[in-house]
């Protein structure tokens, strides 16, 4: 049986991240795909901030090589230490990977840059410290819909790692922020 799309994005929409994570559903890019679906997603006490979408087109399209792509980044500030390390853009894109593999994601042509931003401030802004972000921006094509979720689950994983937060240990649950 195939399900629709508004039965495999239930899951999604009744998902509870882990207690630090905000996410909200946002309006979705109409004119990318037939369906989609946009989530944002922020760490509390701005330590990161991300998006999701999910697009589907029952006809394929031939750039994503399938009916479905997620289209995703997460951006979180990090100490200058961290931001001049050559290793981080390997680094950032590792984490994604991981992330995917984590929640059992079976995907294909996957893209994307893992940017980092080292800023400093003159004139009247010379006050303020000198600050430091990453980004990781990507999309890729799962080709399981039935699990679809675990790709949002992924990129909730990303973003908390970004931003720093513990793994939450084997077993534990955490408590989901009631909004």
């Amino acid at each position: 049986m195939n399900k629709s799309f508004d039965q495999l994005i239930a899951p999604i929409l009744e998902l509870k991240p882990r207690g630090e994570i905000l996410l909200e559903s946002v309006p979705a890019p109409q004119k990318l795909a037939p369906h989609a679906l946009a989530m944002t997603a922020d760490v509390l006490e701005d330590a990161a901030t991300g998006r999701f979408v999910l697009l589907h087109d029952p006809s394929g399209q031939e750039g994503w090589g399938g009916q479905w792509r997620c289209v995703t980044f997460a951006r979180a500030a990090i100490d200058l230490e961290m931001a001049s390390d050559p290793l981080l853009p390997e680094i950032g894109w590792a984490w994604l990977i991981e992330s995917l593999k984590k929640f059992g994601c079976e995907y294909i042509n996957p893209s994307g840059t893992v940017t980092r931003v080292a800023s400093a401030s003159f004139g009247e802004l010379i006050d303020r410290d000198e600050d430091s972000e990453i980004e990781v921006r990507a999309s890729w094509t799962p080709t399981n819909p039935e699990s679809i979720v675990g790709h949002v689950q992924a990129w909730l994983e990303l973003l908390a790692i970004t931003a720093g937060l513990e793994p939450i240990p084997e077993g534990v649950t955490s408590i989901a922020r009631s909004n």
